[in-house]
């Protein structure tokens, strides 16, 4: 039988989505093509616009359209603020919560030596411009409490504390409504050390 090179090409960029393995991506190619050929097709025009369309903001480096996103340029912002994420998800989280009003850095990622993630490959230089501009007075870590991004605040942090910047760092803890009894022992002692009065 012949191969289709088409429908192996798409299975193939299927595969490159998270947590898509060979057989859903076969399955995705093959529902688009034979159930929704116009939702494949408009998939197709979404992606190539956003590929075309989308940067980085010269300013927080996030994705946006503009050459600065409308966050930055959002004047109700506290800019003595600044909040370091990984992802524009995890911006986009941090939004949701109504608790923060500063700006933000997204890295676009985390440091992996042993992936060959080095400083450069988060835009380390553009946040340490950012963070020396005269106007931030705290830098917000928000990496996520994973070994890459403990070493990425943990990296970030001495850099900008040698350079008389303040840095604080996302709490840690037992989660709203959790039970002590299924919790994780490593988050209940981070909670117990970072406990607070009330």
């Amino acid at each position: 039988m012949k191969k289709n090179g088409s429908l192996e090409a798409l299975s193939e960029a299927l595969r490159r989505l998270p947590g898509v393995g060979p057989k859903s991506a076969q399955r995705m190619a093959y529902h688009l093509l034979q159930h929704d050929r116009a939702a494949a097709s408009e998939l197709g025009h979404a992606l190539l616009n956003a590929v075309d369309r989308i940067q980085h903001c010269a300013s927080c480096n996030t994705f946006t359209e503009t050459e600065i996103c409308e966050t930055c340029l959002d004047p109700s912002r506290d800019a003595s603020q600044l909040c370091v994420v990984e992802t524009p998800t995890d911006q986009m989280m941090i939004e949701q919560t109504l608790m923060y009003k500063g700006l933000y850095f997204v890295l676009m990622g985390r440091l992996s030596p042993l992936d060959g993630i080095g400083p450069k490959d988060i835009y380390f230089d553009k946040l340490m411009h950012r963070a020396a501009n005269g106007l931030v007075q705290e830098v917000v870590l928000a990496t996520n409490f994973t070994n890459e991004g403990e070493a990425t605040a943990h990296y970030i942090s001495e850099t900008l504390k040698a350079r008389g910047v303040k840095v604080s760092r996302l709490a840690r803890g037992v989660p709203v409504g959790g039970e002590l009894e299924y919790v994780d022992p490593g988050t209940i002692a981070r909670a117990m050390l970072d406990r607070r009065t009330t």
